[in-house]
């Protein structure tokens, strides 16, 4: 059936700010939609409060709502613009749960809009736990045993009957809030009670616990003529107990058999026909008895889930954009392969590769959290890896993490102690994975740890083969030494240099010398969707050491735009957007854009963002080997956070042209010493500080300068290791853990500027010209970290002459440092004395924010600035402010029970909102600005 030729124009409803268990995999489902939508003649609203995400840009939507995710907000829209349909799928948890709120109101069909893409009432069905359960049995798939319970009392005599261990599913939650494993009678009522409270209808299912039961996950589409595919089967490594956003993943299935795959199929597309006549997308998770195959059906989420970008990446198969389509009457046979472009929708992908994704935790900012994993998601964000194997993929994963390991072990960060190994493996962690690996090196029995893990005995196998490997490389003294086939089998189970060079107790550059000379090198292979049964249009790689290589070099000019890796606190979508921006500014600019990166999460790493994808981790060895096959006109660091600048001295040593500011100018401003030489130098006022190499340097700064004092590493992102110290002995406390961490490191010892008010600049600098992008005041007063405080654009409180000062300061900085792009300034205001605190040579957090306030496409600005292609001159650069915006940061303490919220230095919010208000008389900004008032009077 061709679409329906009776909607026009469509809503879609975004997820909002980035929280645990809903992040920017959401914003990657709704651009892929609307732009889906566009290209069959519709028109396309949106709505959603995060400004740091592609969704709400104008390439994305025809018209962009930034307004809350609330019934009058939509009302708004309904009055404004003629909707059709909405398309509630594509904003996670949060879309649905008001889309539901707005359909009880009976406001859709006040306003004549169908929801497609959906259907209620398999919403409701799949939310309430007892009627999901009922409805299972009655369709004869296998369920937990379980009873649903409104009250206390109830919840007591449910696990009575059931027994122990069990677990407490709260209704209607998101990421897993308030799930809980109770192994033993005693930890019960906590947890019960908890669950209940956290509950929307204070409702819990009390279910037998299957631990040690593997877990696995399929994602399926189906149409309005009830066909349906698989597109992708995901195991978790971890078995069950730990929710899927915590677990690493793999795909394909590595330990399902044939016949057990067939009836999990057969039981998944069952389901989905059974919940109702929708058309869009599905994910089903299933347990399997390891021993008898049995397999019994955990959840169903009747549409694009948080694992859906996940198997897109995976396959290659744009699952949003499909069900989009879907959604708006099409069949999956009346559309194309959006890979191979000759073959039709209507198929299921074939993998003759394989992904692992791993999460990414930031429990360091949460310190006193417990870091044991469980049925409530904790990790902040996750990597990919595609390789020829299991172990490849693993080991890349591995290097992906931002975490300073180079693989998996063999890095110098192993443990050596069997008893903390063996504890470590009975309480899964954010680092099981590599004491497993230690256990294995330490001779710990495979079914020793098979029995304290329950992971999968094939997986604890092919680990084992990286220990026996590593026996087998100490019979070598030198990489000269290692015969060539054991050295491309070290490659093709995933070793970095650096690995086998700590191994060898030698250098990296040796190894990586003695690699090339015996002409071992990456080549490059193409996702395709098919396993090469039919040739492929799209430029979307990974990186094995197979023999031949899919990866053609054009006669292009190439820029290289380097992405920002995992989501964590301090670096997150935001980046994302601007790398984005970056890409499709250097194809504008007649350049071939090539995108690096490893977060499946996002927009940049879609197959036709950029001309060219590798998929692969933002690590030196792996970038290097794509300069050198693509020989770019240089990288782009300035856009991809922290990951990217760290490289940006590898670059620079090895003659590697940076695109944009040169890597001196970068390392002045950020060497946190360097630059208040620089300052003094200028003149501008900075607060006293002073460098420590030791502990007791540190002291005697302290003294001379007077506390309070905030203690910090010289090199430092999203505050990791800030603090304000008032005494001796919290200040010898807290830079002994500094060294502990970093030995190399130097602590940068500040006076704190107590009751201050704190302010930045965002701007761009052509070499010649500075043009301030936007001036924002934080709401909380200095001490605060920027991305914890809410910020107000333009300035609301600070005199025209602090203000003018700033932009004064602004311009002298970016001149000094040689900048040409982007520069981000933070301020504190003490009195009418403005000082510099810092400056960032780079995109910051708060540029999407202004761009979409002003509505100017900044970063397209900003590239086309550090290409060399455009002049500041050569814009029409015309602001239009909506009244004042307020970024209003958000965060998942709920993920994280007894730690400390109060705010300080160090960031611990994992994603914004943006509100717009007309004048200061507005209530919601005065409960803001009360909060500073509260600040300022203690």
């Amino acid at each position: 059936m061709p679409k329906d030729k009776f909607i026009k124009s469509v809503l879609i409803i975004g997820s909002g700010p980035i929280i645990i268990g809903q992040a920017c995999e959401f914003d990657y489902s709704g651009s892929q939609a609307s732009r889906s939508l566009r290209e069959e003649g519709i028109e396309v609203s949106l709505i959603n409060s995060n400004p740091a995400t592609i969704m709400t840009d104008p390439v994305t939507a025809d018209h962009v709502y930034l307004l809350p995710l609330s019934v009058e907000s939509v009302e708004h829209i309904l009055q404004e613009r003629q909707i059709d349909a909405v398309l509630p799928t594509m904003g996670g948890q949060t879309a649905l749960n008001l889309a539901i709120e707005v359909d009880k109101l009976g406001i859709w069909e006040k306003y004549g809009v169908r929801m497609i893409g959906v259907d209620i009432h398999a919403i409701e069905l799949t939310e309430n736990r007892e009627a999901f359960r009922q409805h299972m049995v009655k369709q004869g798939l296998g369920v937990a045993p379980s009873v649903i319970a409104n009250s206390f009392l109830e919840g007591k005599e449910a696990a009575q009957k059931i027994g122990f261990p069990l677990v407490i599913r709260p209704s209607y939650t998101l990421g897993g809030t308030g799930a809980a494993f109770v192994h033993k009678e005693e930890e019960f009522d906590e947890a019960l009670r908890h669950g209940i409270t956290v509950s929307p209808t204070h409702e819990v299912l009390v279910e037998k616990a299957v631990l040690g039961w593997k877990e696995f996950e399929l994602e399926l589409l189906r149409d309005a003529n009830d066909n349906v595919v698989i597109i992708c089967v995901v195991e978790n490594f971890d078995p069950m107990g730990i929710h899927t956003g915590d677990s690493i993943t793999v795909a394909p299935a590595m330990t399902l058999s044939d016949t057990a795959y067939q009836r999990m199929r057969n039981q998944a597309i069952q389901a989905m026909r059974s919940l109702g006549n929708f058309a869009g997308g599905c994910n089903i998770q299933f347990a399997q008895n390891p021993e008898t195959e049995e397999l019994i059906v955990i959840e169903i989420n009747p549409r694009v889930s948080r694992s859906s970008a996940l198997a897109s990446k995976a396959t290659g198969y744009p699952i949003a954009k499909i069900a989009a389509k879907l959604a708006i009457g099409y069949h999956l046979d009346e559309l194309k392969n959006q890979i191979t472009k000759s073959t039709s929708a209507f198929f299921e992908p074939t993998l003759d590769y394989v992904i692992v994704k791993m999460p990414r935790w930031n429990f360091s900012k949460f310190p006193g959290s417990d870091p044991r994993l469980g049925l409530q998601m904790k990790s902040v964000g996750e990597v990919m890896a595609i390789g020829r194997n299991f172990l490849e993929a693993l080991q890349k994963a591995c290097q992906s993490l931002e975490n300073g390991r180079q693989g998996l072990g063999a890095d110098m960060k192993e443990w050596v102690r069997t008893e903390d190994i063996l504890k470590r493996l009975e309480e899964a962690t954010e680092d099981r994975i590599f004491r497993l690996k230690d256990a294995l090196r330490l001779g710990v029995p495979d079914r020793t740890i098979h029995k304290l893990t329950r992971i999968d005995p094939w997986f604890i196998e092919q680990i084992k083969r990286l220990v026996d490997a590593e026996h087998e490389l100490m019979r070598y003294n030198m990489p000269e030494d290692i015969p060539e086939p054991f050295f491309r089998e070290l490659k093709e189970m995933g070793y970095s240099d650096a690995q086998i060079a700590w191994l060898m107790r030698l250098e990296e550059h040796q190894v990586n010398a003695a690699r090339k000379k015996a002409g071992i090198r990456r080549t490059y292979k193409m996702v395709d969707t098919c396993a090469a049964e039919f040739e492929a249009k799209t430029p979307y790689f990974y990186s094995t050491f197979d023999h031949e290589n899919e990866s053609i070099p054009s006669d292009k000019k190439k820029i290289i735009v380097l992405g920002s890796g995992p989501n964590r606190i301090g670096q997150g979508i935001e980046f994302d957007y601007c790398c984005v921006h970056g890409v499709l500014a250097i194809r504008e600019a007649g350049y071939e854009a090539i995108m690096v990166n490893c977060n499946p999460e996002t927009v940049s790493t879609d197959f036709d963002v950029a001309d060219k994808l590798y998929f692969e981790p933002v690590f030196w060895e792996h970038i290097e080997e794509i300069i050198e096959l693509e020989k770019p006109e240089g990288i782009i660091v300035q856009l991809g956070g922290q990951t990217a600048l760290k490289l940006a001295e590898t670059f620079y040593k090895k003659g590697i042209h940076i695109i944009g500011t040169s890597f001196p100018s970068m390392d002045l401003a950020e060497d946190r010493g360097a630059f208040s030489g620089l300052l003094k130098e200028l003149g501008i006022p900075y607060p006293n500080y002073g460098m420590a190499n030791d502990a007791t340097e540190a002291l005697r700064i302290a003294n001379e300068i007077s506390y309070p004092v905030l203690v910090r590493p010289s090199y430092v992102l999203g505050g990791q290791d800030m603090r304000i110290v008032i005494n001796d002995r919290e200040l010898e406390q807290h830079v002994l853990s500094i060294f502990k961490k970093t030995p190399d490191n130097k602590v940068l010892i500040d006076h704190f500027l107590d009751r201050a008010k704190e302010a930045e600049i965002d701007a761009i600098c052509d070499g010649d010209e500075v043009h301030v992008m936007g001036i924002m005041e934080h709401i909380e007063p200095a001490g605060i970290h920027s991305g914890d405080s809410s910020a107000v654009l333009p300035t609301y409180s600070l005199s025209v002459n602090a203000v003018n000062t700033m932009v004064e300061y602004s311009e002298k900085l970016a001149k000094a440092l040689n900048i040409k792009g982007l520069i981000n300034v933070q301020f504190a205001v003490k009195g009418e004395t403005v000082y510099v605190i810092e400056a960032n040579p780079r995109a910051s957090r708060t540029t999407p924010f202004i761009s979409k306030a002003y509505g100017v496409p900044y970063l397209n600005i900003a590239t086309k600035v550090m290409l060399g292609t455009h002049k500041l001159k050569d814009f029409q650069i015309k602001p239009q402010p909506k009244g004042f915006a307020i970024k209003v940061p958000v965060f998942s303490f709920d993920k994280f029970p007894g730690v400390d919220k109060n705010l300080g230095p160090e960031m611990k919010s994992t994603g914004e909102a943006i509100a717009f208000i007309r004048d200061l008389s507005d209530p919601f900004f005065r409960e803001l600005d009360s909060q500073r008032n509260m600040y300022l009077t203690r």
